[in-house]
């Protein structure tokens, strides 16, 4: 069994060594193809005036920075599309952070014992104390409790 599954494994490793190389030969072949087309193009290059090299010269590079700009402008408009997503997300965060805080201080204290240490320190956040205490009145007895202990 495992002389077996070592065979099958060397089968499936060579067949993707193959499917590997055969890729390979065709990248290879399609390269040498462009290469015979920019040797001819070369060649016929050398065959003109001077002023018509320039000018082919002038037109090729004309097009490699099209297609630069090109690519460079699918790359702005793909970051822009980013940008306005995230700003998106951003102002859908800042709205839930908002309606949270805003919970935090229209709900009693005694229906959420367990979030009492937060809320006293979002307020201190909040608010600059100065020897002033504001609180519901049905929220003494559970402040007592909180200053006694």
């Amino acid at each position: 069994p495992v002389l077996r599954l070592l065979e099958a494994q060397l089968q499936d490793q060579r067949r993707e060594h193959e499917e590997e190389m055969e890729a390979l030969k065709n990248q290879v072949d399609l390269m040498q193809e462009e290469l015979e087309k920019q040797q001819q193009a070369f060649l016929q290059t050398l065959q003109l005036s001077p002023e018509v090299q320039v000018e082919f010269g002038l037109q090729q590079e004309i097009t490699r920075l099209t297609n630069e700009n090109l690519d460079l402008k699918e790359l702005l408009e793909k970051l822009e599309k980013n940008e306005r997503k995230l700003k998106k997300q951003l102002k859908i965060y800042m709205k839930k952070v908002q309606d949270f805080e805003a919970s935090q201080t229209t709900v009693p204290v005694e229906r959420r014992p367990h979030e009492q240490n937060m809320q006293v320190a979002v307020q201190r956040k909040e608010k600059d104390f100065q020897g002033m205490l504001e609180y519901y009145k049905e929220d003494e007895p559970l402040l007592i409790r909180n200053l006694i202990t």
